[in-house]
């Protein structure tokens, strides 16, 4: 399923837009606060101005300028109650309204996780389309620069998680960005501090020693790199002594280590991502074809049959063309956008939903009651699977923003997680509905990595497969993933379709088995 997944607010399209027209409405007010400043600084330097000519007057002829009773009245008045007046002015607080919106607005904000999800996100998409820190840096991927400051926060980032692999990379470019003149508030020496150790933690002494070394030039005190520096050396002597001993690899090896996202098919399921996927052969690719479907002349499409794409063959993998109007989809994102939540997954061992690194989106859920658009969505979903959406679950609403993913996954139980929808009482997920609610401009897509499939999404199109094999089993050639989105945002809608009730319903031949 191309949908759920723990939410970071850096990667929601949804509510960074929000966040947008927040910053927007407070750039305003801001605004609105330099123009009162620069009133109140204006009347200041009138008063200013006046004053400089009288003193510079009575400054020539200081006692004949007193000598006149109009010029001593004014005196004392100003002295008395006119630089009264001026303090009061200067006094005077205008920032009260923007402080007062940027208190309210402060509420909505994101926190240091929120960040923190953003720099991981843009790691897992500089990883999964292979993308180096320069394309990314100097805005090749979508015209916005990254300063010397963006590239050292997203290395501290990796830092702080023992990433130290992604460490390096942005740590360098950071360093690279600096040596060309990029002024910053982070200085040289700070960012080798962080190489020299985050190389030595992959095991490079060699190049860990070359960093502490041009640290100390520009910071010859600099207490931990002269400590560094001895122990980077005497461990350089003592490899050289011992040679590539099976102890330096195995110590190597457990530093490196795995990390916590570890996942078996990674490679595959990243080239998938990239749409270096499996090429049918011509004879397999002959056929599929694209075809107008009335599913056995349902009285709704003899007149008016929907376009069906074949993206598969084994398992079948189809696509209806124009299913939904752009209105529908409208609304749809509109009665989910306030409930969208951190999407979960069930617990294969409890049943508990809970979040998962893996699951990278946000969710709602839409009954057919709550509205007709939704009501009509299911009763088109039944009439052109054929099966009953009765004992269905509600219509999943899901936006992933920029990084947002969901790694390799069956929708069905699997006969290890035997409790998995008893709560539902419908059997298991006999198949998928996946709806395809907005173009994404890069990345995204829907890969198969069984069987080697890339399915790419496009607006008001829908794809359907079965899960489970005609006599109830698995079909294990089903795991699939969402792919992380490189720019733009996603939004997905989807109907799971369970076993109850479809009992006389499912066609022979529409799901192929070996």
């Amino acid at each position: 399923m191309d949908l759920s997944g723990t939410c970071l607010l850096s990667v929601f399209s949804g509510h960074m837009t929000d966040l947008l027209f927040t910053e927007k409405d407070l750039v305003n007010s801001l605004k609105d606060y330099i123009r009162a400043e620069e009133r109140k600084l204006e009347q200041i330097k009138k008063w200013a101005d006046k004053l400089d000519v009288l003193s510079a007057a009575a400054g020539q002829d200081p006692e004949g300028f007193l000598g006149h009773p109009v010029n001593a009245f004014k005196l004392m008045k100003r002295l008395n109650t006119e630089w009264g007046e001026l303090e009061s002015l200067v006094l005077t607080d205008v920032s009260d309204g923007f402080i007062s919106n940027l208190t309210i607005q402060r509420q909505y904000f994101p926190n240091d996780d929120d960040q923190v999800g953003a720099a991981k996100a843009l790691m897992r998409l500089q990883d999964t389309y292979q993308l180096d820190t320069a394309t990314i840096s100097t805005g090749q991927l979508a015209g916005h620069v990254l300063t010397v400051d963006d590239c050292y926060d997203l290395g501290k980032v990796a830092y702080s998680e023992a990433d130290y692999y992604h460490t390096e990379l942005w740590m360098v470019q950071a360093l690279k960005q600096l040596d060309e003149g990029e002024i910053s508030a982070v200085d040289a020496v700070t960012i080798l501090d962080y190489l020299s150790y985050s190389v030595y933690q992959q095991g490079d002494l060699e190049r860990s020693l070359d960093f502490t070394k041009r640290l100390l030039e520009l910071d010859p005190t600099h207490q931990r790199a002269n400590g560094n520096l001895k122990y980077f050396e005497y461990q350089l002597a003592k490899q050289e002594k011992m040679g590539a001993s099976e102890e330096a690899q195995t110590e190597e090896a457990q530093r490196k280590g795995r990390p916590d996202d570890y996942l078996p098919e990674r490679k595959k399921y990243e080239q998938l991502c990239r749409g270096e996927g499996l090429r049918m052969t011509p004879r397999r690719q002959s056929r599929l074809f694209c075809r107008y479907y009335n599913n056995n002349r349902h009285p709704k499409y003899v007149i008016g049959p929907v376009k069906q794409e074949d993206e598969w063959d084994q398992p079948r993998i189809v696509r209806y063309l124009n299913i939904v109007t752009d209105k529908e989809m409208e609304k749809v994102k509109e009665l989910a956008k306030p409930r969208l939540r951190r999407a979960t997954i069930s617990n294969p061992l409890t049943g508990v939903l809970e979040t998962a690194h893996y699951r990278i989106s946000k969710s709602a859920w839409l009954g057919a009651f709550e509205h007709p658009v939704v009501d009509e969505i299911n009763q088109r979903i039944e009439d052109l699977t054929g099966l009953d959406v009765t004992t269905a679950e509600d219509l999943q609403v899901a936006n992933y923003g920029v990084g947002g993913q969901y790694e390799p996954h069956f929708d069905f139980g699997r006969k290890d997680e035997p409790d998995a929808f008893e709560e539902l009482g419908t059997g298991n997920r006999i198949a998928t509905w996946l709806l395809y609610m907005s173009d994404v401009q890069a990345g995204g897509a829907t890969v198969f990595t069984d069987i080697g499939a890339s399915v790419w999404p496009r607006k008001g199109t829908a794809v359907f497969w079965y899960n489970l094999y005609p006599s109830g089993e698995g079909d294990y050639r089903t795991r699939h993933a969402a792919c992380p989105v490189l720019v733009g945002n996603k939004w997905v809608s989807n109907k799971w379709i369970h076993e109850r009730g479809q009992e006389f319903r499912r066609r022979c031949g529409l799901q192929e088995t070996d």
